[in-house]
């Protein structure tokens, strides 16, 4: 198995679908999400990473979730038959509201510019210091010479 290295990632997605509260096991051995209440509890690591919680980032959010699966489609043309299931699995929010504002929240998108929001999982930043390694290059100065016709 393969890891990269934490300095390589990115902070975004290095944010692992573990450090969600939410998420557990249940008595069964499934890993569920307490907030789902319509639809499959069941969830894997990549519809966390797609859920509207980690998205507004904020302690003030209460809410509750939505996990629809599309239905594959049976298409039969020219004596085939195929199915389509293109589309991944969604997470959305069933209802949602800010604690704070007393407003309800219809789309991540709307507590993206609130000056009360207070994240609950940081992203490590780099230091304030921090600055690209400068290589060293040898600098000449070309003199170019041009020929004119007299």
């Amino acid at each position: 198995m393969i890891q990269n290295l934490s300095l390589v990632q990115d902070p975004e997605t290095h944010m692992g679908p573990s450090q969600c509260e939410h998420r557990t096991v249940s008595k069964d051995g499934r890993i569920v999400c307490l907030k789902i209440v319509l639809g499959e509890n069941a969830v894997s690591p990549d519809l966390c990473r797609t859920c509207p919680f980690r998205a507004v980032n904020c302690s003030h959010l209460r809410f509750s979730l939505v996990h629809t699966s599309p239905s594959p489609l049976l298409v039969r043309f020219n004596g085939r038959t195929e199915m389509w299931n293109d589309e991944p699995p969604e997470v959305r929010f069933r209802k949602a509201a800010c604690s704070v504002q007393i407003l309800p929240i219809e789309h991540p998108d709307f507590c993206t510019g609130c000056s009360l929001r207070q994240p609950i999982h940081t992203p490590p930043k780099q230091p304030a210091d921090w600055r690209p390694a400068a290589l060293p290059c040898k600098r000449e100065v070309l003199e170019i010479r041009h020929a004119y016709p007299a």
